[in-house]
């Protein structure tokens, strides 16, 4: 049964995605100027960083009441990975595509290190939570 929780949650996750492809193929000449580097660190890394660590919290938030034992709840951290870096690799293949926008793989590898510290998170979280919802 899908509860009002997860119909919002499910909701917001198609939101962030829509979200995710409109940063990944605007124009950025648009965008204000801002510094270079933040604590040493390229700008644009950290926002790549910044846009792709939600998307295994709000795939949990949405679909995790499919997992009720250990093999799911990493069955689902591996897909979730899985499926963020293809959106992560595609997202910056079509950038690379766009006469605008290039693709950068520096861009992929935040994308693909806060994909995977947040799906770290969610793993550790989804299975201290398993023993509640076996009952």
């Amino acid at each position: 049964m899908t509860t009002p929780k997860t119909i919002l949650a499910r909701i917001l996750f198609l939101l962030y995605l829509g979200a995710i492809a409109f940063l990944c193929f605007m124009h950025v000449d648009k965008l204000p100027d801002v510094q270079k580097f933040i604590f040493g660190i390229p700008t644009d890394k950290i926002v790549h960083f910044g846009m792709f660590l939600p998307f295994p919290i709000l795939a949990y938030l949405a679909y995790d009441h499919l997992t009720n034992k250990l093999g799911h709840a990493i069955l689902f951290a591996v897909a979730t990975l899985a499926i963020g870096l293809a959106i992560a690799y595609v997202t910056e293949y079509v950038q690379g595509t766009l006469p605008y926008r290039s693709m950068e793989m520096a861009d992929f590898k935040a994308d693909a290190l806060a994909l995977t510290v947040s799906c770290i998170f969610v793993f550790i979280v989804d299975v201290t939570h398993l023993p509640a919802r076996k009952r």
